[in-house]
């Protein structure tokens, strides 16, 4: 990719603000899970936006499987659009896998980010011996096998369940993008997300965070963010969103909105 980053993966500024807000998507999505969030920030912030490189939206040939074998090679897209851009500080939202993303840039380059806001984050989704991620190896691997026999039959099933919430709209939203999702790329990401383990990296941490987490998500237990809590180095909150499911910024936008104001203004 190179210099030509920020085309390559669709790098977007919107609005006239002075302070910067980098918008993050997880996993399944594109930039445009945004889009109904985005109007809120636009008179006060500089929004930064981007597609990350497994996102069907971006040309498939700049999936470097060797690169993303690990979380650290978006890490080193996100830290160089934000030096193509000639960011100096920002205010930082990651939902899913970009939470991750987030974290271990701030413990990179600490300077770099004001505050970090994650939404529906996991540094693990493994159970462990005293550790509650939410999944079974077993699982785990179930959902691979169903990726990898029919993909469509899969999109179709786990679109509604990670929703979560009755928004028929959303889930044809999401399925659109997972589809958009080449599904070798798609398979090969859920196997780096889920064989992650980001729990030793949480106390280097120092930037202050703001663990955003529904009432009822199905791939993130409420457990898993009281870990973060505790467990992640900076000053850090907890927000619960009266609203249920993994993608609350497609589901409940306004409620995701008014929350995030409040978590940056503090």
């Amino acid at each position: 990719m190179g210099n030509n980053i920020l085309e390559a993966l669709n790098v977007n500024v919107a609005g006239n603000g002075d302070k910067i807000l980098v918008l993050s998507h997880g996993f399944g999505t594109d930039q445009s899970a945004w889009n109904r969030v985005l109007p809120y920030f636009t008179s006060s912030h500089r929004v930064v936006l981007y597609d990350l490189v497994c996102a069907g939206s971006v040309n498939p040939d700049y999936f470097d499987f060797h690169r993303y074998a690990t979380l650290d090679g978006y890490v080193d897209d996100l830290l160089q659009i934000l030096d193509a851009l000639s960011v100096r500080k920002c205010a930082f939202v990651g939902h899913s896998i970009s939470a991750m993303i987030g974290i271990l840039a701030s413990i990179r380059r600490p300077d770099l980010f004001s505050k970090l806001v994650l939404i529906g984050a996991s540094p693990r989704f493994l159970n462990d011996q005293d550790y509650h991620g939410g999944f079974e190896q077993i699982e785990i691997e179930r959902l691979f096998t169903a990726m990898e026999a029919n993909y469509e039959a899969w999109v179709n099933g786990f679109a509604p369940i990670l929703v979560g919430a009755d928004v028929p709209t959303v889930v044809m939203e999401f399925s659109r993008t997972l589809f958009n999702m080449r599904p070798d790329i798609s398979l090969y990401v859920s196997r780096t997300v889920f064989n992650s383990d980001l729990r030793g990296a949480l106390g280097l941490v120092k930037v202050p965070c703001c663990i955003v987490q529904t009432a009822k998500d199905v791939s993130v237990p409420l457990k898993v963010a009281m870990y973060l809590k505790t467990h992640l180095g900076g000053r850090n909150t907890i927000e619960i969103l009266h609203t249920e499911g993994h993608l609350p910024h497609l589901s409940a936008p306004q409620l995701l909105a008014q929350m995030l104001r409040r978590a940056l203004s503090r």
